[in-house]
């Protein structure tokens, strides 16, 4: 449910003061209300009495969007239209960014808005003092029933609103009860859950709360309960969260570590990942949104000084790792969350990089072993939480899980286990450790510790499902799925790039980020300019705006595995080379050295390569494109028929051609 800080029949709202109106708004939850706002709120209040004049339906002011963390200005009901206005007092243009922004809040209704999905949406975008343009009612490929933002002055808003209501017809009348008390089941970002878990220490008011995300709910009190008993018991305990690609094991670590930022209870902990771009984009936007915040209260604060506190609650692995090497002493956090915990190092890796890079020559420990052993110096109690991806291991040297598990019944059997069930699933590799360490250590399993439900793709959840069918060459389980899956979210085919940036141009709506993603090993797709030894700044292709040459926008600078792995985009397009190959035998992996493709032998490396296009192919929330070139026989780096096969498979599968 939904609210809203004035509310009435239009009838009603046209007979009340100015001054009766404003003081309902601003005792609302006790508004912070300057005088900028209430000349603002009577300029709207003014305009739309004066326009609204005869009409019939319900006006709603600051109408709340709680996944945004802001509040629509004015809310209309009409028959069988929702009219969405922001209103811009005293401007005289339609700035590209104020059209955006009445974009999304239509869009966050039509997504994540019960009453919404089936409604006709009319979002406009009413600066007071610009000169008046004509309208067209343009719906949007999508066919939802939510038209492209309408421009209107404080004097044609009425014209536009009749022409609304005479020129679109939808049957049903919309009432307004019905829509205000509508379920709202928002599933954000992970970028959107840091800042807001951050800022109010919860995601209650931002996450679906539908049957399918009650397990998200669940998996995080059991993980507090499980720091409530080791810290009462006086207990050492490890933790493993398994689930699909975009269930929220990541959002599950940073609800823990909210949970547990209170210093009086001496409960803190810390969320650790070795993902430095995740990590390298998340502390920059609570930086921002901090900053930002303060500066609006009227408050001076750097930008360095929110950083420093925001690398406390959020850290790179590496750099834990390496202040306990100069450090004896127990952590400062009795509780460490690892995110990717099935991508810290083997034994072999880390010692390697000790002693090349760390000048620690008697270093002897793999990652796990090493950091379980920075918990192990608390003389009370501790707790580490695994947050674990199934098929996720994309680079040389990361252990998997079993290595987590071999360190706890080599080196710590005093530690107690809890375990989800599905760590036993072949995907995680850990069957045979799961079997040993049971006769080792105490040992508990709970299936709430599963995330079962990819919340990413919140359109259709059987996403990963279907790029898990597709890696493992299941083509008629695959095609199956994708019946399932393909009316609420698009996924089509081509061979040529520039449709494909057409394509999501077209598809992507509002602020709805989009971008192209490829594997680090897609070094012949220079000819399609894009070249991966080019570097990418993660952090501004993530986090800058259309108007920025960094942004994913421009689909100029491409991302890899390596770069989006535990993020998302809305659309996506993932490129296609040859260093993934479908054959009837299995897939055929290759690398590029020097100047031809070379076979990929080692088992390892095969499984890395695939899992990066299992990482690609699962970043978008809401559609993708495939682009697998044509290649060109003339050039013995990109023979057509490195790529033929692979189309034809993915075409085979029942995707769509565009």
């Amino acid at each position: 449910m939904l609210n809203y800080y004035y509310g009435d029949s239009i009838e009603i709202f046209i007979s009340k003061s100015t001054n009766e109106i404003i003081g309902a708004i601003t005792n609302s939850n006790q508004f912070d209300s300057n005088q900028n706002t209430n000349k603002s709120w009577a300029s709207q209040i003014e305009i739309l009495q004066m326009q609204l004049s005869g009409l019939k339906g319900n006006i709603y002011f600051e109408f709340s969007i709680p996944r945004m963390g802001k509040r629509i200005d004015c809310l209309l009901i009409i028959r069988n239209i929702i009219f969405i206005i922001e209103f811009k007092v005293g401007e005289k243009e339609f700035l590209n960014a104020n059209y955006e922004q009445v974009w999304d809040y239509a869009l966050d209704l039509k997504n994540f808005h019960k009453p919404s999905h089936n409604a006709l949406l009319i979002p406009i975008l009413l600066a007071t003092e610009a000169k008046e343009e004509s309208f067209q009612f343009i719906q949007t490929s999508h066919n939802d029933y939510l038209y492209k933002p309408l421009k209107a002055n404080k004097k044609n808003i009425r014209e536009i609103i009749e022409q609304c209501l005479s020129s679109l017809n939808k049957s049903n009348e919309i009432y307004a009860t019905d829509f205000i008390t509508g379920s709202y089941s928002p599933t954000p970002t992970i970028i959107e859950a840091a800042v807001s878990m951050y800022r109010n220490h919860s995601v209650d008011d931002i996450t679906r709360n539908d049957a399918d995300a009650i397990n998200l709910t669940e998996t995080t009190t059991t993980v507090s309960n499980i720091i409530d008993y080791a810290q009462k018991e006086k207990k050492k305990v490890i933790c493993f969260v398994t689930g699909v690609p975009g269930a929220g094991k990541t959002l599950v670590g940073l609800n823990i570590a909210t949970k547990h930022l209170d210093k009086e209870k001496a409960t803190t902990s810390v969320f650790l990942s070795g993902n430095g771009p995740l990590v390298a984009i998340l502390q920059e936007a609570l930086t921002r949104d901090r900053v930002l915040r303060e500066k609006e209260k009227g408050n001076r604060i750097t930008k360095s000084s929110v950083k420093d506190s925001v690398k406390a609650f959020i850290q790179i692995i590496h750099h834990y790792r390496d202040a306990y090497l100069v450090d004896p002493k127990a952590p400062y956090d009795h509780v460490a969350i690892f995110d990717e915990a099935q991508r810290a190092w083997n034994k072999e890796q880390t010692i390697n990089f000790m002693r090349r890079k760390k000048n620690q020559p008697d270093f002897k420990y793999s990652e796990p072993e090493y950091l379980i052993s920075c918990l192990d110096r608390h003389e009370d109690w501790a707790v580490v939480v695994c947050l674990v991806g199934g098929g996720q291991e994309i680079n040389t040297g990361e252990a998997g899980i079993s290595e987590w598990l071999f360190a706890i019944k080599d080196s710590f059997p005093h530690w107690e286990i809890c375990v989800s069930p599905n760590l036993t699933d072949s995907e995680y590799g850990a069957i045979d450790a799961i079997s040993e360490i049971k006769e080792r250590c105490v040992t508990r399993f709970d299936k709430s510790l599963h995330l079962a439900v990819s919340m990413r793709s919140y359109r259709a959840e059987n996403v990963s499902l279907f790029v898990k069918q597709i890696l493992d060459l299941d083509i008629l389980e695959a095609q199956k799925t994708l019946l399932n899956i393909s009316d609420k979210y698009p996924i089509v085919l081509t061979r040529d790039v520039d449709k494909a940036k057409k394509w999501l141009k077209e598809k992507a709506r509002g602020s709805e980020r989009y971008g192209i993603v490829v594997s680090s090993q897609a070094y012949r797709l220079k000819p399609l300019a894009i070249d991966v030894r080019v570097q990418t700044d993660p952090v501004q292709w993530f986090l800058a705006n259309k108007d920025d040459v960094r942004s994913s926008f421009f689909l100029e600078d491409v991302a890899t595995e390596f770069q989006v792995q535990g993020l998302e985009l809305d659309w996506a397009c993932v490129t296609w080379d040859g260093d993934l190959r479908y054959s009837e035998d299995g897939w055929k992996t290759f690398s590029f050295v020097g100047s031809k493709w070379q076979n990929i032998n080692k088992e390892e490396r095969k499984k890395y390569l695939i899992n990066a296009y299992r990482v690609l192919l699962t970043r978008a929330r809401q559609g993708m494109v495939i682009v697998v070139p044509e290649g060109n026989s003339e050039d013995h780096t990109r023979k057509p028929e490195f790529y033929d096969s692979t189309y034809n498979y993915l075409k085979d599968i029942g995707i769509k051609i565009i």
